[in-house]
């Protein structure tokens, strides 16, 4: 029975749950039974695209006793299901269905815009397609409840009270971060539990070989597609991961089992070295000594994701509302780091912390360009462009570094591929006015010059709406962002001819076995190291490496959105019928 402060106002909904999922009961299954509990909640969202039907799955299907004790909650594997709410109920009697495995630091939300788009754009050529946002199994330990209580009651405060402040909240108090000792078991969450994932779910849900490699369309968002490559050479028990998929899509990735090539690196950094380095590896994992969750001491880190979600919240229930965030969050050397990366105009401001990020005036939206618009956040992965700031007099931001480095031809490959190609700017009044936000597509957004008299902007460069980044940021009930992206995963990818993933890896051909397309971002982190991959390649000019998740449906001079638009006509002419 979920309490209503499990779920706010909008995302109310019907549940549906079975103990064997049946034709007679569950939208995807065949005529043969499965012995698989699973769970359906159709969600209604404030997304402008109303065409779009959207619920959240969960199946059961348990971890390997191998993997040592856990969460019962991570026994299950859950992912978004966009469709079209005039096509068929049953994925099975969908066009095509696409598959996308998130990237680093992202959850199932994180596709929420393009997946819309894409559903939307298939039905425009009358055809009815679905898109499957997979999560991670680790994201089980993720706890919402803060949050949802908060969306529930329009009142931010409640989430910080929850995470913060020690509040209670149907009898329940925030149990902090999962300390490092009590996840052992996520030492053993790489690359071969999360392809058998992604492998049985599909089972699971479309039992039938034939229609997967009929209708089933495989990729994902950054290390989504170094992890669909993974899948595609994978053997299942005989079974080729490369025959579960009519083709591959890479946003703004490629579909190569090389993080290394896909940074641009030739595919020399390997820590598998000859079995040793792996084997070294997975002892640390198992005895501690290594951490198993990927963090840094600030700006990302599980709480910092968790707070980017609660301003993703503050900015989609008031946007244009004065922000006391920085003020209210209690603070601690994690905040304080944090907002002096984001919010420190030199090196010197960021050592002293002054001007603090309190003395300036800035509204909720402001607050979520501060930390995720590309003219302000440094690192290229975290980046999207969905406006600038406005209301105030701004300031070039040369901190972590010069502000205009991006201009500098020999410094350009590097810097775009960690810091992305745009000039960084700053409120620059503090104790002055409150500084607001102009949304992409104001003509006012792109005014503001840098000490050169260069716009920190252009329109090129803004295709994110910030309405739809923080209903995505907010009111998913799978998270946009990843507070625990597993150790090993990360490791995994850097020791890809490790003997335990090698002997696995036994259909090497199963990558160019399909066709591709490769959606790629102009600003993007894989533009910027001028490497491309195999098959059909369409470059979005100016978007970044999350604006090819999170553009908006209506481009500048109302033209359609170039990812949505062409995943949607790849996936339309690869599972067309004769």
């Amino acid at each position: 029975m979920r309490h209503r402060d499990d779920v706010p106002r909008f995302l109310r909904s019907a549940l549906v749950t079975t103990a064997l999922v049946v034709a007679a009961a569950a939208p995807n299954a065949t005529a043969q039974p499965l012995d698989v509990e699973r769970t359906e909640i159709a969600v209604v969202s404030s997304s402008p695209i109303a065409s779009v039907a959207e619920s959240v799955v969960s199946l059961r299907i348990p971890l390997p006793e191998s993997v040592g004790p856990h969460p019962a909650a991570c026994d299950r594997l859950s992912y978004l299901r966009y469709r079209d709410g005039g096509g068929p109920a049953r994925s099975a009697d969908a066009d095509a269905v696409l598959v996308a495995q998130p990237g680093i630091f992202e959850g199932a939300g994180a596709f929420d815009s393009v997946a819309r788009n894409t559903v939307a754009a298939a039905a425009q050529q009358g055809r009815h397609i679905e898109f499957w946002a997979l999560d991670r199994r680790s994201n089980c330990l993720e706890d919402h409840l803060g949050r949802r209580a908060g969306l529930a009651a329009d009142d931010v405060h409640l989430a910080v009270d929850y995470y913060y402040r020690g509040a209670e909240i149907d009898g329940r108090r925030f149990g902090g971060v999962v300390p490092n000792d009590q996840l052992g078991w996520l030492g053993h969450l790489g690359v071969a539990q999360t392809v058998q994932d992604q492998f049985d779910l599909l089972a699971a849900e479309l039992p039938d070989p034939g229609l997967r490699k009929q209708k089933t369309l495989c990729g994902g968002h950054s290390l989504g597609g170094v992890l669909t490559a993974f899948f595609a050479e994978w053997d299942f028990d005989g079974a080729a991961g490369a025959d579960q998929c009519a083709g591959y899509f890479a946003l703004d990735s490629s579909i190569d089992a090389s993080l290394s090539a896909l940074n641009g690196i030739p595919d020399i950094i390997d820590l598998s070295l000859g079995g040793i380095g792996s084997t070294a590896v997975e002892a640390a994992l198992d005895g501690g000594a290594l951490p198993r969750v990927l963090a840094l001491p600030a700006v990302i880190n599980p709480e910092t994701m968790n707070l980017l979600g609660i301003a993703g919240m503050a900015a989609y229930l008031a946007p244009d509302a004065e922000s006391d965030l920085a003020r209210y969050v209690p603070s601690s050397l994690n905040q304080e780091t944090t907002y002096r990366v984001l919010l420190s105009r030199d090196a010197a401001v960021a050592a002293t912390g002054s001007p603090s990020v309190r003395d300036f005036r800035i509204t909720n939206a402001a607050a979520l360009g501060a930390f995720l618009d590309a003219n302000s956040q440094p690192l290229a992965l975290l980046q999207a462009g969905f406006g600038f700031f406005g209301g105030g007099a701004v300031t070039g931001k040369d901190f972590p570094l010069p502000g205009d480095v991006a201009a500098v031809p020999a410094l350009r490959g590097l810097t775009g591929m960690l810091f992305g190609p745009d000039r960084k700017a700053i409120p620059d009044q503090p104790y002055g006015p409150l500084y607001t936000w102009r949304n992409y597509d104001d003509p006012a957004a792109t005014a503001a010059t840098d000490r050169d008299g260069a716009p920190f902007t252009d329109a090129t460069h803004e295709v994110t709406d910030i309405a739809d980044l923080s209903r995505s940021l907010a009111a998913q009930p799978l998270d946009f962002t990843e507070w625990y992206f597993p150790m090993r995963l990360a490791l995994d990818v850097f020791q890809s001819q490790a003997p335990e993933l090698a002997r696995h890896r036994t259909h090497p051909g199963g990558i160019l076995a399909n066709p591709t397309i490769n959606l790629i971002g102009g600003a993007g982190v894989v533009v910027a190291t001028g490497w491309r991959g195999h098959g059909e390649t369409v470059t979005a000019p100016g978007y970044h490496h999350i604006d090819v998740l999170t553009a908006a449906a209506r481009q500048a001079g109302g033209r359609p959105e170039i990812i949505s638009t062409n995943l949607a006509r790849f996936a339309v002419d690869r599972t067309s019928r004769p």
